[in-house]
């Protein structure tokens, strides 16, 4: 199941043979208790399937804003800019970035943020050690309440967390995510926010008033998407894989954008990057929704040159609508609004997730990092409430303008099949996947979205 600030969405999964027997939809229901919502999803799954017996439930949740992180790093282009991938890889919302020492000013930005995880890094292994230990001290001095990750170079992570946890916050230490220039290891310290999200994030939330449903949360709904995505891309138990794969899943406030790609070894050595490119990963954009974003989607077509004048004034009109009521269902004659919206934030979020972006380096210089090449993408999975409601044929429409955005300055896919994931099984997977099921993850995805 999945419990998102609008929606809770069940699948009813066959525990051997992955066939999915049922899926359900009802309002999250934030007050007074998520549980409410999941009971009725599962009331309705029992209701279709006859003598329903459920084995385990398994929960991810994006309820009450997600996973909110700040990253606290050694310099903007290179250590902070690992932990900020990292932190997409695990589903989090980063809604703050710092680099360098931090000082009264950056502690008192940092805890404006209101942070419920903050990641720190700093140093490759064997590199500096005084900047991490600078920001340690400074976060251990600080208000923040939120749990610490420490997760930069290892000669020091013992003695920062220790600086941390004898002033009281609470630390979990983990590999270094950058331990050497150009290699990012971000599945240790992703799996360490994982588990902090489960056990203190859930319940600060305070979504329910018991403690049963912060035991049934495996993940972030995001992290457990990602995981959907790789079992889709790699297969599993001698069943192959999709290849590499790319989804991007609209939604009312946000739009998220992952991809499985194999490097080009050549290009890779080519490249030499500072911090290495998440060839699988994800990435969030905050400002591209259907509902409460649509306002963001008129305003980044219009600087992306998707739209003209006139048409940037109808679709505001549009926008303004959805803005001023996010639980609005589009009439008859205001479908097209939506699908127009939905094709522009979809096309806007792949852009910025492929194309190479602009970071500050040393003395104050931009640096053009990253970049996907997404030319081998076999497959491209639409997913999101405008693309799973609408008719195959105008979902299809939506995906033809992302992979023929030919002037978007990314290597779109040559040969990839469109579908769509109507039936939402990639969260339900990539659970699946977490708690061990992988094979059975494989053939719930390989009989859904092939």
């Amino acid at each position: 199941m999945d419990v998102g600030s609008t929606y809770t969405k069940g699948a009813a999964v066959h525990a051997e043979t992955g066939a999915l027997l049922a899926v359900a939809t009802h309002p999250t229901t934030l007050t007074p208790d998520v549980l409410v919502g999941l009971d009725a999803v599962r009331a309705d799954l029992a209701a279709q399937v006859e003598q329903l017996v459920v084995d385990e439930v398994l929960v991810c949740s994006s309820a009450g804003g997600g996973l909110r992180l700040a990253v606290v790093g050694y310099e903007r282009a290179v250590t902070a800019e690992a932990g900020y991938l990292v932190g997409l890889s695990a589903g989090a919302r980063v809604v703050h970035v710092a680099a360098g020492r931090l000082d009264v000013a950056g502690v008192a930005a940092l805890v404006d943020s209101r942070p419920d995880v903050v990641l720190l890094v700093g140093g490759t292994d064997g590199g500096d050690t005084e900047m991490i230990v600078h920001n340690g001290d400074r976060i251990a001095r600080s208000h923040l309440r939120c749990p610490v990750v420490v997760a930069g170079n290892a000669e020091v992570t013992s003695s920062v967390a220790t600086a941390l946890t004898v002033r009281g916050k609470h630390v979990l230490s983990t590999v270094n995510v950058l331990p050497s220039i150009g290699v990012l290891d971000a599945a240790p310290a992703r799996a360490m926010i994982r588990e902090v999200f489960i056990r203190h994030v859930i319940g600060g939330k305070r979504l329910s008033r018991g403690a049963q449903f912060a035991s049934l949360v495996r993940a972030a709904t995001p992290d457990a998407v990602l995981a959907g995505v790789e079992v889709l891309a790699d297969g599993a138990g001698g069943a192959p894989g999709a290849g590499d794969v790319l989804v991007v899943d609209v939604g009312g406030a946000t739009t998220d954008v992952y991809s499985v790609v194999t490097p080009d070894p050549e290009e890779s050595t080519l490249r030499r990057e500072v911090v290495e490119v998440t060839w699988r990963g994800r990435t969030v954009e905050g400002d591209l929704g259907v509902r409460s974003s649509a306002g963001g989607v008129v305003d980044a077509a219009v600087a992306e040159r998707l739209v003209d004048p006139e048409e940037a004034v109808e679709l505001r009109r549009a926008a303004g609508r959805r803005v001023a009521d996010p639980a609005y269902v589009a009439v008859e004659g205001d479908v097209a609004d939506d699908v127009a919206l939905t094709s522009l934030a979809a096309t806007i979020a792949v852009r910025r997730h492929a194309r190479p972006h602009v970071v500050t380096g040393v003395g104050g210089a931009e640096v053009r990092r990253g970049g996907r090449d997404l030319r081998q993408v076999a497959l491209v999975v639409g997913s999101g409430g405008v693309l799973r409601h609408a008719p195959l044929a105008v979902a299809q429409q939506v995906l033809e303008a992302v992979v023929g955005d030919l002037s978007g300055g990314w290597k779109v896919p040559e040969n990839a099949r469109l579908v769509v994931d109507t039936s939402y099984v990639l969260a339900p997977a990539g659970l699946l996947a977490l708690s061990g099921r992988v094979d059975v993850a494989a053939r719930l995805l390989r009989a859904n979205l092939g």
